[in-house]
């Protein structure tokens, strides 16, 4: 399974079992179905929980998977099971885990941006505007409750859609049945997910170091404060618009959340004992990571990944008034430059301190050292604090919190069962590790590499002794389809022992372009011979039928220009020359028709499903951190540094 995480649910049963110090006590009994009452199980067998516990520990101390929800405490925190019979009852989480579901729900996200509420950041005189943020945060739960009404007109046009389609009822009544029961959940509880992001940026502006107890006072008090004022809002709309329409303070009531909220602020529980309140459930807190790059600030409730590191822009040698700081493996140079994290400059300026190009690493260290971001970034906080400080903010939290504990490579699998265990005593309702190194391609450290000679001596490609030049009469081929602007655009690609050989590409929606069935996407490329000795290569597949269908003349089917330099690129193809390079000379073709550079990016795209899945792009930086750490995964261009991803 990849591009995907896994978590295991595990239960207060089991945690106890496997954190207990007596072997005795380490027993669980495992059932099918898991809800299984005393005598209804169809399976049952006792094992040592903590033999499974290590297993668990070993492997996300080994591959950062799985990671762990607590079940048990989901359940028991989450406001709407108390409604649980009424089908609000929680099955699992949306992909990021910040929000626990119950079937044919979803998750509505809105972020606060947390910093923004620092008055005079990063001086000694910082204080919270608590007055504006309880403002903003009603008017976010009032935005979030008019997202719902909007997404209800969405699902009204597409059943009214549905309606339209000229099949029969029968045929239709599957998918009016899923969008039926996805509106009845909109409505019946209308669940919100108001949270935060710059965490990290606000604790550094108010002068308090992330990971340090003082800081998790200040963070969990701001969540309380942002709890009282989105649950209020939902009152207050309870009362203009009406309570979700199955609200009952009585199932509420025993709440372990509900129940902080009525100590916290008795006034707003006692008016939503009277009226009720709009939505069933209001706050998480997600990973914004698109957001944090939109508003300049850390994302979540995450520190800051690195206050200053150093980018590479590529450019041309040759140009004047430029500077050569890194050439690399392909021979591509690169100017370096410095990159500051936003709000790390705004402190730089109030401390008076130039945000130069110029300085060393041992003069940025000690300008990163003098900062309240010194020993707050992703690999400097401490963990254990780290999870306590989830776990305090859980508490004010309705639904969930996504976080990943960092760790170095360095680390033991007994850390990592630590950091489990204590997220489970804290409250968290779920834990991910990530260790250093742990997976291939994802989050991998920068080593120093050998410096470079001045003019090394060129080196020869050893030969792919898999291609050949002396080119098969039939080639296995692959379809592939893809779009340009609005364009419909075709790939066939010659393999040779699974490899691109050769590749024909142009137009389909084109009048003297190829038609090809939608269904195909594998064949045969064969070059044939005419009675006039011409050359041509024919594209022959297999229909619904069985029977072999030909499309001759592949050649003949492009334009022209097209097919010159599709020769050109098979030609490199066939000397066996990596795909990457290949894309890369692609890209670099510079070509004065719009048609051929549009045809350039169709052929950069087929050719990059070919790339292996974890290839580096040297040469290449990552648009977001600036890091060189592209790597090639199904096709698309993913930074193992940040996380960033490009397709196309």
């Amino acid at each position: 399974m990849t591009g995907a995480n896994v978590s295991v649910r595990i239960d207060d049963d089991f945690m106890r079992a496997a954190t207990a110090d007596d072997e005795v006590d380490n027993s669980y009994v495992q059932t099918y179905p898991v809800n299984a009452g005393e005598g209804e199980a169809l399976v049952a067998r006792n094992i040592n929980a903590k033999t499974l516990w290590n297993k668990i520990i070993h492997n996300a101390w080994k591959s950062a998977e799985p990671g762990v929800l607590f079940w048990d405490t989901i359940l028991r925190e989450s406001v709407p099971d108390c409604y649980a019979d009424l089908g609000f009852r929680t099955i699992s989480t949306n992909p990021c885990g910040e929000i626990p579901l119950c079937p044919y729900d979803s998750c509505r996200l809105l972020a606060i941006n947390l910093y923004s509420y620092v008055k005079n950041p990063f001086e000694k005189n910082a204080e919270f505007d608590y007055d504006l943020f309880a403002k903003h945060v009603g008017k976010a739960q009032r935005i979030m409750d008019d997202i719902i009404d909007l997404e209800m007109e969405k699902i009204e046009k597409i059943l009214a859609k549905i309606d339209e389609d000229p099949e029969t009822a029968e045929v239709k009544s599957a998918e009016r049945h899923l969008w039926e029961k996805i509106r009845d959940k909109t409505l019946k509880g209308r669940r919100t997910g108001v949270g935060i992001t710059a965490e990290g940026d606000m604790l550094a502006a108010m002068g308090l170091q992330y990971g340090s107890a003082a800081a998790t006072d200040f963070s969990e008090d701001v969540h309380r404060r942002l709890a009282i004022a989105a649950y209020s809002s939902s009152v207050d709309m309870a009362e203009e618009r009406g309570a979700f329409s199955i609200y009952n303070a009585d199932r509420e009531k025993n709440n372990p959340f509900v129940q902080r909220l009525a100590a916290e602020a008795p006034e707003m529980y006692e008016k939503m004992k009277r009226v009720g309140r709009r939505n069933i459930a209001c706050l998480t807190i997600a990973p914004t990571g698109t957001t944090s790059l939109m508003t300049r600030t850390t994302s979540g409730i995450e520190p800051v990944f690195m206050p200053v590191y150093k980018r590479r822009r590529k450019i041309n040698p040759n140009d004047e008034d430029v500077r050569v700081d890194f050439i690399d493996e392909s021979g591509d140079a690169f100017e370096e430059y410095i990159v500051y994290h936003p709000k790390f400059i705004d402190w730089m300026n109030v401390a008076g301190i130039e945000p130069l190009q110029t300085y060393t690493k041992e003069e940025l260290d000690e300008i990163v050292a003098k900062s309240p971001y010194a020993g707050a970034t992703a690999n400097d906080v401490d963990w254990m604090e780290k999870v306590r400080m989830q776990g305090r903010i859980q508490r004010w939290v309705d639904h969930s919190i996504s976080v990943t504990i960092n760790l170095p490579s360095d680390v033991t699998e007994d850390l990592v069962g630590k950091l489990y265990a204590e997220a489970w005593r804290s409250g968290c309702k779920g834990c991910t590790v990530y260790r250093d190194g742990s997976r291939s391609g994802v989050l991998v450290s920068l080593e120093k590499k050998p410096k470079k000679q001045e003019n090394p001596e060129p080196k020869i490609p050893e030969t792919d002794e898999t291609h050949q030049i002396k080119r098969p009469v039939e080639l296995e081929a692959d379809v592939v389809r893809f779009q340009n602007s609005r364009e419909k655009w075709i790939a066939f690609v010659g393999l040779l022992n699974g490899r691109p050989y050769e590749i024909f590409t142009g137009l389909t929606d084109d009048e003297d372009g190829i038609f090809c069935p939608k269904s195909v996407s594998h064949g045969k490329i064969i070059k044939a011979v005419d009675e006039n000795g011409t050359k041509r290569y024919d594209f022959q597949f297999v229909n619904k039928r069985g029977y072999k269908t030909t499309i001759e003349g592949l050649s003949e089917k492009f334009n022209p220009e097209y097919w010159n330099y599709a020769k050109l690129i098979s030609g490199v193809l066939r000397y066996g020359m990596p795909i990457d390079q290949v894309i890369k000379l692609v890209r670099g073709l510079e070509l004065d028709s719009r048609s051929i550079n549009t045809w350039k990016m169709g052929v950069e795209r087929a050719l990059k499903k070919y790339v292996p899945n974890g290839m580096k792009a040297n040469g290449q930086t990552c648009p977001n951190c600036g890091h060189e750490t592209l790597v090639y995964q199904e096709g698309c261009l993913i930074c193992t540094s940040c996380g960033s991803s490009r397709c196309g």
